[in-house]
């Protein structure tokens, strides 16, 4: 289990949060001239190479002035996992704090910081049909039945429970039929919260009304950089597809269906202006019902002192 961050056990991690265009760089590149940290992307669209303008990547002098881990890693024919996310963040943590640095985490794709915070589970979801049809096999036989059954393919999770445990034998006999493996197996792969002494910060201007239109000059100003010309070049590739990962990033699909003639370049920037609004709704939704996040003014002046007072001197 993580543990919260207090004056009295400073961070050994950083967790830098928020929706699109709050201001999250250039938190954390602040913060890096006051400590001396790395930073980690958590952001699922800077991965990719030769996808700079279109997902506000740092500039190369940004990126040069503190060490950044996880921008440019990997190709946008590939795919990125939430579990790949995980390893790479938790090896890198690690590495990083043995060179006696901070770990400074920034991003707003919620999903991977889930996965630091919660843990990562590996069973797959519930299916409805399957469920039925199990319920249906006990009403005939009876659960202790179904019990012997999964002790036959599950012996381990089946004698942690039981024989009239409906709901747990239907899980485990669930997931066995999906995914064609036990539940136990499954359990002993998935992963807990990070081990270390986490500070959540969630930074965002205080009114909807304003980070809407940081937004909408945002996206401007990637129109300006000249969005058009990267999102050109990757299709002019001819090995990747609008159904990608990659090209599913906010701007790249608007961007995308524009120049194969799908929308008007109104459309483009007005769909592509609401996507990314949505985006960020979704991102405050999600850091709002979040336990231990220390929420920051955009606009605020003491922002990095707020973040120094809970890391260790």
């Amino acid at each position: 289990m993580y543990q919260v961050a207090t004056e009295q056990h400073p961070a050994q991690v950083i967790f830098i949060m928020g929706p699109t265009a709050s201001g999250k760089t250039s938190l954390a590149l602040e913060l890096a001239q006051q400590v001396n940290c790395e930073i980690i992307s958590v952001d699922s669209a800077l991965i990719y190479k030769d996808m700079d303008i279109g997902t506000a990547k740092p500039t190369k002098e940004e990126l040069a002035a503190v060490p950044h881990h996880l921008i440019d890693i990997i190709d946008p024919s590939m795919t990125y996992s939430v579990s790949q996310f995980r390893a790479d963040a938790e090896r890198l943590i690690a590495e990083i704090i043995g060179r006696g640095h901070l770990p400074v985490l920034v991003g707003g794709t919620m999903m991977y910081f889930n996965a630091l915070i919660k843990g990562l589970s590996t069973l797959p979801a519930s299916n409805a049909c399957i469920r039925a049809d199990i319920e249906e096999q006990a009403f005939e036989k009876g659960w202790a039945a179904m019990h012997a059954q999964l002790a036959l393919i599950d012996p381990l999770y089946a004698q942690r429970i039981h024989p009239n445990d409906p709901q747990r034998i239907t899980r485990a006999l669930e997931v066995y039929q999906i995914s064609g493996r036990p539940m136990s197996a499954l359990q002993a792969e998935s992963s807990g919260p990070i081990p270390y002494t986490i500070a959540q910060f969630a930074i965002a201007p205080q009114e909807r009304s304003v980070l809407h239109e940081r937004i909408e000059l945002r996206f401007q100003q990637m129109l300006e950089q000249n969005f058009e010309a990267e999102v050109s070049a990757l299709m002019a590739r001819q090995d990747l597809l609008e159904d990608l990962p990659s090209m599913r990033c906010v701007g790249y699909r608007q961007m995308w269906q524009y120049l194969s003639g799908q929308m008007s370049r109104s459309d483009m920037f007005e769909r592509g202006v609401i996507a990314t609004r949505q985006l960020a709704k979704r991102q405050v939704t999600w850091l709002r019902s979040w336990d231990d996040v220390i929420w920051l003014d955009t606009f605020a002046s003491n922002n990095v002192e707020m973040i120094l007072k809970l890391i260790k001197k």
